[in-house]
């Protein structure tokens, strides 16, 4: 008997590549970031460039939240269309929202490279296809909208897809030369341990039980009784946030993601494009950097972790199933399976700033599809705030907006 993995592949794939401590003596620093996934590595990395004595902390292993279930697909696409985003928020919040996302990739790329990441960074286009005949027309116009602010993009009829990418039954869709992909539990170990030779203090295994906000700086109790003063706490702990955040700020949703097994065939139609559809909701796809084919989707409400992952069977089986249909030859046999949890913001943006009810804390909560986008620009929101500078994204991005 074969055994299907439900542990995320990244997880299987790169073992434990760094351990840190749990935090054993108070600590007293300038900044305390709070969740050691690729936002936070992010997070710490701008900090430390900014000369901020800086700590981060993690209740888990580093990584093993929800950068280990992370399907690491670059896009600068919203989850909200950009000619709805326009009606939504308004043109010039639309307008530069995207473009922030598009600079985002480029701008992780120069990351990587800084670090000397052995993540698999590949820069890639993206084809958003159509999944019905009648999405056909809100594609268009989608594409048309983008196409009027500059953004590079082509369509491409239903018989350009399937000769481009052997996918059949598309309805046409919008090709655009900006997307990406990568291993994010690798890049956020590799920033981390760039940063850490640099002096950032790295603990994991450590829980938080109490905070005590100030307008001059916070107080944190940890679990194992110890204490560590800043003077400023910022949260990157994605869907996390809501037990500290009472608000209805954002909706957690479960996702599904399969890995098939390495193939020695040609896969070059498939490995230079990220692959999603219109339909609801929506199918994801992208090669790895090892020759596999990555297929996720069939989100739906998240209830708990137990109800999530009693469906991993049923819904790789419906993938599979969807898979065969626009790839009937593609030899795909599942190896791993894994479901995550993760947040939609009405807006499809993400939070980053302050919060009233928090004194001396900010967010970077990179919810929606592109987390890992909105955490790069989240790097600039927050370098701008803890010098008390306003940035152009911030009233986008904040709370109660």
């Amino acid at each position: 008997m074969k055994l299907k993995s439900s542990e995320p592949f990244w997880l299987v794939k790169n073992g434990i590549i760094n351990s840190y401590p749990s935090l054993r003596a108070d600590l007293k620093t300038e900044i305390l970031i709070v969740g050691g996934g690729i936002t936070g590595s992010l997070i710490a990395h701008q900090c430390m460039n900014d000369g901020y004595k800086t700590a981060l902390l993690d209740r888990r292993e580093i990584g093993h939240g929800s950068t280990s279930a992370t399907t690491s697909m670059l896009q600068y696409e919203i989850d909200v269309p950009l000619y709805q985003l326009i009606e939504l928020i308004g043109e010039k919040a639309a307008i530069a929202s995207y473009w922030a996302c598009y600079k985002s990739i480029d701008d992780l790329k120069k990351i990587v490279q800084q670090v000397q990441s052995d993540c698999g960074f590949k820069k890639k286009e993206s084809l958003y296809f159509a999944a019905l005949k009648k999405d056909v027309s809100g594609l268009k116009k989608e594409f048309e909208a983008r196409k009027k602010i500059g953004i590079p993009v082509k369509w491409l009829e239903a018989d350009a897809i399937d000769k481009k990418f052997n996918i059949k039954h598309s309805h046409g869709g919008i090709l655009s030369e900006q997307g990406g992909s990568i291993d994010a539990f690798q890049l956020a170990h590799d920033i981390l341990a760039y940063n850490h030779e640099k002096g950032l203090q790295i603990f994991d295994k450590t829980d938080i039980k109490k905070v005590t906000y100030q307008q001059n700086g916070v107080t944190v109790l940890t679990e194992h009784g110890t204490t560590i003063t800043a003077k400023k706490i910022i949260y990157c702990n994605g869907f996390e946030s809501t037990e500290i955040i009472k608000d209805d700020f954002v909706k957690l949703l479960s996702t599904y993601a399969m890995v098939g097994e390495r193939l020695e065939d040609d896969q070059s139609k498939l490995n230079d494009t990220l692959f999603w559809n219109t339909a609801e909701p929506y199918m994801y796809m992208r090669t790895t950097d090892d020759n596999r084919l990555l297929i996720g989707g069939e989100d739906e409400d998240f209830v708990d972790a137990q109800k999530r992952d009693s469906l991993l069977n049923v819904k790789s089986e419906k993938l599979t199933k969807y898979l065969k249909k626009i790839l009937p030859h593609y030899d795909f046999r599942m190896d791993f399976v894994w479901a995550g949890t993760f947040g939609e913001t009405k807006d499809g943006l993400p939070y980053i700033g302050k919060h009233p009810n928090f004194p001396s804390a900010y967010f970077v909560l990179g919810f929606g599809g592109n987390g890992i986008t909105f955490s790069v620009i989240g790097m600039e929101l927050v370098s701008k705030m803890l010098k008390n500078k306003k940035h152009p994204l911030a009233d986008y991005f904040k709370f109660r907006r």
